[in-house]
């Protein structure tokens, strides 16, 4: 019976930017599975394992090429899931990586509140919104 590196070795294919391509089926998320001593596993983590040892607890592999495909263990890193998420090109990872709001006032510490849904907001923007507000609904503010 062949060990599973040397079907695993068989299912993959360098490409010119050094991942190492997976040939064979891929889930429709983008990941390849292969399985190691009869458990099911994603090739990607099972390749980091068999080079680096167990994945730390807490941690998740993080492709550094981008490529879900690739199962180089050069191009995987553990990190936490927070910092892969961050790295990627999701919405949430865009509005991560803003420094100011839509109108260009930077968020910082005086500039920026947390929303109960966990997003930052511009307080800037939201005193103009109330000055705008009360003005449609003809309330001024009077002198103390």
């Amino acid at each position: 019976m062949r060990d599973w590196t040397d079907r695993f070795l068989s299912c993959v294919t360098d490409t010119p930017a050094g991942c190492w391509q997976w040939t064979g089926y891929l889930l429709p998320n983008g990941y390849a599975r292969v399985s190691v001593n009869g458990e099911r596993q994603y090739a990607h983590r099972a390749a980091y394992e068999a080079v680096n040892g167990p994945i730390p607890a807490g941690l998740v592999i993080d492709h550094l090429c981008r490529n879900r495909g690739c199962a180089n263990p050069d191009h995987l890193e553990a990190v936490t899931q927070r910092i892969n998420v961050l790295r990627g090109e999701s919405h949430a990872a865009a509005r991560a990586r803003q420094t100011e709001c839509v109108r260009g006032h930077r968020f910082d510490t005086a500039n920026t509140y947390v929303a109960r849904n966990g997003t930052r907001k511009c307080r800037r923007c939201r005193a103009n919104a109330r000055t705008r507000a009360r003005r449609r609904q003809g309330v001024s503010c009077v002198a103390a």
